[in-house]
Parts: C-alpha cells; sequence; structure tokens
C-alpha cells in the first residue's frame, strides 16, 4: 500500500479548461468509471519521503493512458487513487485519480487530483490543509 500526504494549494486554474473539454470527460469516464468534477484539487508532497513515494509511483505503478483527441491540448497518465481527508473531514474516502500531464518540465511537486466532486467542498478543507492519497491499482 503506498500512500502520502499532500497539501492542498490553488495554482493557475488551467486545468479547468482542459477538464471541460468533452473527449476529456468521455475518456475520464471510460478509463475511471465516472463522471469527473471539471477541475482538479492541486497538492504538493508534505515531505521528502513523500516526494520519493510519489516518484516510485510514476516509475512502478499500472497507469492509464489518457490520449488527447485534439492537437491543441497534450496527452496525460493517469494513476487511481483513494482520497482521505484529514481531521473533521465530512467526508470518509474518495476515489478519484492523479492526473499527470505529458508536458516537458512539469513540477516534480505537483499533483494534480480529478474526482467525482469538489474535493473541496466534500472534505471540507482549504488551501494549506493536508489530504491523504492512497495510490490504488
Amino acid at each position: 500500500m503506498r500512500k502520502i500526504t499532500g497539501v492542498i494549494f490553488s495554482d493557475l486554474g488551467q486545468a479547468s479548461s482542459f477538464m471541460k473539454l468533452d473527449w476529456v470527460q468521455r475518456a475520464l469516464a471510460k478509463s475511471l468509471g465516472f463522471a469527473a468534477f471539471p477541475a482538479t484539487l492541486n497538492v504538493r508532497p508534505k515531505t521528502p519521503e513523500d516526494a520519493q513515494v510519489w516518484q516510485n509511483v510514476q516509475n512502478e505503478s499500472n497507469e492509464i493512458a489518457l490520449r488527447s483527441a485534439d492537437d491543441g491540448f497534450c496527452s496525460a497518465r493517469l494513476y487511481r487513487i483513494e482520497i482521505h481527508g484529514l481531521g473533521n473531514s465530512r467526508q470518509r474516502k474518495i476515489n478519484g485519480a492523479v492526473l499527470l500531464p505529458d508536458v516537458t518540465n512539469y513540477p516534480k511537486d505537483k499533483i494534480e487530483i480529478v474526482a467525482p466532486v469538489r474535493l473541496k467542498e466534500a472534505f471540507g478543507v482549504q488551501d494549506g490543509d493536508q489530504i491523504t492519497l492512497e495510490f490504488v491499482n
């Protein structure tokens, strides 16, 4: 079982335009079995050990390819996860995936999460709070 703790942060919001594309929504539903909320939640690994686990997952795990159906967008890789809130979260766990864009110089410490719900609302969290990601096959 591979788990990491991530710290939530806001970013530029660029993923929302990608997540709203029809072909992306269809591909995510087919690959993951759920309709994804049209935005991602960003986290950074909390510790160097968490960052190492994330690197190991990328090297060893069963990824799901998300091939671009539009020349204007990149392909990506998906890694299935269970998302667990910490503390007084309203929700216990939610199935989701890490979406890793296939782009040059993508930040190694940025983890984008897709899920069927808006995770900040579901877990009652905000920037600076922590969540746990458990990578599943």
